[in-house]
């Protein structure tokens, strides 16, 4: 039994000095489609987030059209249930009037909150709606409280931390900042930081931070360590996570004053949605109560039957690499039956703690090293064998050693050999059950609270309070007169104020104050109770009263940013040319080129010092890059980089801006804060940022709307590089190339091995770690805009880069060269796109910039 003790202070809003107030949390369910909505609403969710047929972070799923928010909204208020529109992410140039149209459709459909990843659409929003809640997406990779921060001075009203963090560390965040904050609490985990994941952009054009995730993290890699492929015997699933499933952490989160704990899966099925809402709703509640929070291990199987790849805490117990990735499966499985014990003529032979029955799907296991195949069927009968016992009390079937036959032409006993896993994964039973909860009638029943006021003399009065704050009184036309015989009593308006059945209220608290001995016919407070709940349905229905922009906001938005352009004095003939170094020979081979901006991103902060010498030898400006991530406890980072002597820094995270801003050092925004529109831009320069780093989701025709729309002096566009694909908390070094769980004990592989990840058609992916020995894997293939530069440039782009992983010297020079000849017209630019192709050992390829 999984068991988790509740803090046992009395329920309520606690305040200490140090400890954030303590609120019970609310439970956030996904919706894919209107049926997914109704799993979730029926089993105890408190809101729901759900997206619109467009802007949303799930493409995939069914979504909603904005014609039926309204109704969808209507539909939840009544249930008393919150509703979130998810417009989670990254908008470009071109689709901010129709992001503008779908934001007042949101406000006046009465809406609770957009979910937001872009700072320039935050900012839309707060000019539209001024009102209307904004909760910053996990796309935002806020991961400090300087994170929050930032949010909070955007105009977000929550903030959706990222699933990388410990409950260590969102303590410390809860302690530092204000706004409140949301937690994931179950479902499946990115390898990759959400909002930082470019695998799909730069592998098939199909970008994460679009809604169109192709899932590269599920497939098989192979390590390849100095050159020579690691032995890992089955496991190949790399970076392929198993799911979060926090259950028994509820009690802990609620202590630390987070305030929703979320689920993810608006591509699951309904069962799913209501299957885990129902088991978080248990657990908040009773932890809420000051009980013990215990999941049987028949709970804890019906969640991994709905969807698992594995259950772990992720992240929140703090990082210990061996845990996160199994690596020998990547799809979903169910329950873990264990291994096949001998094969029979008509079946197989296992001892199984999950009972089995007729019906139950199973799955065998595919072995590469023996060349069995993967084969799945249900169970046609089961054979109770020595040491078998029936199921646990309330569920069906056997457990113990059982014999298990299968129809004809299901599974294929031939293809089955002993030690063969087994995994149950599905269980028609449950299903039925599960779906009961949601295709009937209503029967989750909201507490109407009651009072009643009946003086003799006087209309009887009627008032209800709904537990979403409403409140509505219905009266009788006529006044009360004296009863000759039985008046009125406390008793009397309970049973039939009680009758509410058909509606989806319960009698919560009845207060009646009775004076005068009055007479109160049955038939007016049936009437009467008819009208308090109609009119109760009504008001929930009715969108609370918003202020809403009454005309277009978005002409006045651009309007400063488009004098701005105009304006615009700079004016070189060329383009300036920087280059991202990695190396200090790099460096040195930059400046011999008469590069005269460098930005040094090393994997050893320590060598930042020879970084800046070697620039200054050369007389060129340096900035040295800031991790991509910050997290608690780490902020001293940015002043130590500060103290390096630079010019500046290349920052990449919130925390940096913030630093730089209080500290007035120079800064530039780089592309990990996903500048994808002119709102955005804008937005980090007043943030103080010199320059701001054009997002790598823009394809050619998307980058040259956000420059025709902003001063060519603000935007740096990235012409040569290999895409950074997954950033990642999760250690592949560490997993696998070290006996050590974290960095505490790992032993740094990462300092002594040249590690790249084969994928599944041999293209080798270099893999590095930087200071927080967070992972990042970058692109075997160099990425350019080369035959796209001549446009570019009359289009105003100024300031163009250079960005290089692990060439050499004469690479380097080579490159830069290459480059530079075509921008001062000696060379073709769609000849240096075959040069290019023919210098880089993997080829070069135009990468998300083409127009897809």
């Amino acid at each position: 039994m999984a068991t988790a003790q509740a803090n046992t202070a009395k329920p309520g809003i606690i305040e200490s000095h140090d400890r954030p107030a303590r609120v019970k949390p609310e439970l956030l369910a996904p919706a894919g489609d209107r049926t997914c909505l109704l799993a979730a609403v029926e089993n105890g969710a408190d809101a729901v987030y759900f997206g619109l047929a467009r802007h949303n972070a799930r493409m995939r799923a069914h979504n909603f059209d904005g014609a039926d928010l309204p109704e969808v909204m209507a539909m939840l208020h009544r249930r008393g249930v919150r509703g979130y529109v998810t417009l989670n992410t990254l908008v470009f140039t071109a689709e901010l009037p129709d992001l503008e149209s779908a934001v007042r459709e949101a406000a006046a459909a009465g809406v609770d909150a957009l979910i937001v990843q872009d700072l320039g659409l935050v900012s839309l929003i707060r000019s539209i709606a001024p009102e209307l809640e904004i909760h910053g997406s996990t796309q935002m990779s806020i991961t400090s409280a300087e994170g929050v921060e930032l949010a909070k001075e955007l105009g977000c009203t929550r903030v959706i931390l990222a699933r990388e963090l410990s409950l260590d560390e969102i303590g410390r965040i809860r302690l530092e900042a204000e706004l409140p904050v949301e937690v994931f609490v179950h479902g499946a985990l990115c390898v990759a930081y959400s909002g930082q994941c470019l695998t799909s952009e730069a592998l098939g054009g199909r970008s994460a931070n679009r809604g169109e995730c192709a899932q590269a993290c599920r497939m098989p890699y192979q390590i390849i360590c100095d050159g020579r492929p690691v032995d890992l015997e089955n496991i190949q699933y790399l970076l392929s996570p198993q799911d979060l499933a926090a259950y028994d952490l509820v009690p802990r989160l609620i202590e630390l004053g987070v305030s929703s704990l979320k689920i993810e899966g608006r591509l699951k099925t309904p069962e799913y949605v209501a299957n885990i809402t129902r088991h978080y709703r248990a657990a908040i509640d009773a932890a809420w109560a000051g009980h013990p929070v215990e999941f049987t291990p028949r709970d804890v199987r019906e969640m991994e039957l709905s969807f698992s790849r594995g259950f772990s805490h992720g992240f929140l117990d703090g990082n210990n690499h061996k845990v996160l990735v199994r690596g020998d499966y990547a799809k979903k499985r169910g329950i873990d039956l264990g291994v096949v014990e001998s094969v029979t003529g008509s079946g197989v032979r296992l001892t199984v703690e999950a009972p089995l029955k007729p019906g139950d799907g199973l799955v065998f296991d595919a072995d590469e090293s023996t060349g069995l195949v993967e084969q799945g069927g249900r169970i046609y009968e089961v054979i109770p064998l020595a040491g078998s016992r029936p199921a646990p009390p309330f569920e069906a079937g056997h457990t113990g050693r059982l014999e298990l036959r299968f129809g004809r032409e299901a599974i294929d006993p031939r293809g089955i050999a002993p030690g063969q896993r087994v995994w149950k994964t599905d269980d028609p039973e449950l299903t039925r059950r599960l779906r009961r909860t949601f295709e009937g009638p209503p029967s989750r029943r909201l507490d109407l609270d009651i009072e009643v006021i009946a003086i003799a003399g006087e209309p009887l009065r009627i008032t209800g309070r709904s537990p979403g704050g409403r409140r509505v009184e219905v009266r009788s036309d006529e006044p009360l007169v004296r009863a000759l015989r039985r008046p009125a009593d406390e008793d009397l308006f309970r049973e039939q104020l009680g009758r509410l059945g058909g509606t989806t209220y319960q009698l919560g608290r009845l207060e009646a104050t009775i004076a005068g001995e009055p007479m109160v016919p049955m038939s007016l407070l049936n009437h009467l109770r008819r009208e308090l709940v109609e009119r109760l349905d009504e008001a929930a229905s009715t969108p609370a009263p918003r202020s809403i922009a009454t005309g277009p906001v978005l002409p006045s938005m651009l309007a400063p940013i488009a004098a701005a352009r105009a304006e615009d004095r700079e004016d070189h003939p060329l383009p300036e040319l920087s280059v991202l170094c990695r190396r200090t020979d790099q460096i040195e081979a930059a400046a011999g080129q008469g590069i005269t901006t460098i930005l040094a991103d090393y994997q050893e902060i320590k060598r930042y010092a020879d970084a800046v010498a070697a620039a200054r030898r050369g007389g060129a400006t340096i900035y040295l890059a800031t991790p991509r991530i910050e997290k608690p406890g780490e902020a001293n980072l940015f002043k130590y980089l500060a103290g390096r002597g630079a010019d500046g820094l290349l920052v990449r995270n919130a925390g940096g801006m913030h630093f730089c801003t209080s500290q007035g050092i120079p800064f530039l925004a780089d592309f990990s804060l996903n500048a994808a529109n002119p709102l955005t831009v804008d937005r980090l320069r007043r943030r103080g940022a010199l320059r701001v780093t054009a997002s790598y989701d823009l394809n050619i025709d998307q980058l040259f709307d956000l420059l025709g729309a902003v001063p060519s002096s603000w935007v740096e566009v990235v012409i040569h590089q290999r895409i950074p694909m997954f950033h990642m908390e999760f250690c592949t070094y560490c997993a696998f190339l070290s006996p050590g769980t974290d960095k505490t004990n790992c032993g740094r592989p990462c300092d002594k091995h040249t590690v790249k990840l084969r994928d599944r058609v041999g293209a080798e992916h270099p893999l590095t770690a930087d200071v927080g020995c967070r992972n990042t894997l970058f692109n075997a293939t160099p990425q350019t805009a080369a035959e796209f530069l001549p446009r570019l440039i009359s289009k105003g782009a100024r300031h163009l880069r250079i960005e290089f992983l692990d060439e050499d010297g004469p690479s380097v020079e080579r490159i830069i060269g290459l480059y530079r000849d075509v921008l001062e017209g000696r060379r073709d630019a769609k000849k240096l796109w075959r040069d290019l192709k023919a210098t880089g050992q993997y080829g070069v390829t135009r990468g998300p910039l083409t127009v897809l």
